[in-house]
């Protein structure tokens, strides 16, 4: 009987090869760990389509984002959630608006973190949508002034990236060309450069405090998820306008859209690993329907052989801390 002369499982034989081959690793530098800041609770509170995750009074916030530090993990994505909402998202640019505390506050009490701040309406308004709200649509434009003040803000109170998630035609461009005229010319901009209409950001809008007032649907502003070309348009608009990282979103179900924009961007790239994929891995997990450590780490794996120099996740923290990923 004759045997080939390649044998690919010499080299899965042991653990200790298999580590040596390796071709893609996942470690703590590539990880980003989402923070929701509410200002109207003195307690946290849990988030419960998403078992582990919270809402944080800001003090709390605080804590978290040191303890995350502490971890070696290197950034936050902060999300503000404010105790008044009103139609022209007045809470998103104020001063004193519980992420512009946010952001002061982490940056003194943790100044080893990235601190990126998620740059959109949606938090912000009345009815619960990524911009002013008209005739049944999102107005492109009106919105665009709202989101640089939004950003510029951001910037004011400490944020080092802003990150613009309405999916708005010009954004980029509108943001970087105020931040630049006030001279944060050191602000980058971490661009939803990629954001499809998914189901999957469901348990998010609990997590954001907009379920219950959200009216309509964002499949007017938000990507088709049977488009590719599309997300190659989007991504060469945002580079063209200034963004300094592009992310798609949601990971898991557009890794190979992901791998395209690896494929022709120079850009750094990011990957968000969204609520809806991190509710049905901990929910299965907890079930006993498969281990849940191999799962996660099965699928980091993936969205960085896909291509993100950034992921995403709600499992930052976890993982790091029960030592999945090192």
């Amino acid at each position: 009987m004759s045997f080939p002369l390649t044998r690919p499982r010499r080299l899965r034989i042991k653990e200790s090869t298999r580590e040596l081959v390796r071709e893609f690793r996942v470690s703590k530098n590539d990880l980003v760990m989402p923070l929701f800041v509410r200002e109207d609770i003195k307690a946290k509170v849990p988030i419960q389509s998403m078992p582990g995750i919270f809402q944080f009074p800001l003090k709390e916030a605080v804590e978290e984002a040191r303890a995350i530090e502490g971890l070696g993990i290197k950034a936050v994505l902060l999300f503000g959630i404010p105790a008044l909402k009103d139609k022209k998202a007045s809470q998103a640019y104020a001063g004193d608006g519980i992420i512009q505390q946010a952001l002061r506050e982490i940056k003194k009490a943790a100044p080893g973190l990235t601190l990126i701040a998620d740059t959109c309406l949606c938090e912000y308004t009345a009815d619960g949508q990524c911009g002013i709200f008209k005739n049944g649509a999102v107005d492109n434009d009106a919105s665009l002034e709202l989101l640089a003040k939004t950003a510029l803000s951001q910037a004011e109170a400490g944020a080092d990236l802003v990150a613009p998630s309405a999916m708005l035609d010009g954004q980029v461009a509108v943001l970087r060309e105020l931040l630049d005229q006030e001279e944060f010319f050191h602000t980058g901009i971490l661009s939803y450069a990629v954001k499809y209409a998914s189901a999957f950001y469901g348990p998010f809008r609990e997590a954001a405090g907009s379920q219950d007032n959200f009216k309509g649907d964002r499949k007017n502003h938000q990507m088709d998820p049977a488009n590719l070309r599309e997300a190659l348009r989007e991504a060469q608009a945002d580079a063209e306008e200034g963004a300094d990282l592009l992310m798609v979103k949601p990971a898991w179900n557009n890794l190979d859209v992901l791998a395209a924009l690896r494929a022709n961007f120079p850009l750094p790239l990011a990957a968000y690993s969204v609520s809806g994929e991190y509710a049905m891995l901990k929910l299965a997990g907890q079930a006993g329907y498969f281990a849940e450590e191999a799962a996660v780490k099965e699928l980091l794996t993936s969205i960085k052989r896909a291509g993100a120099d950034v992921i995403i996740t709600y499992y930052a923290r976890e993982a790091v801390e029960r030592g999945w990923i090192d």
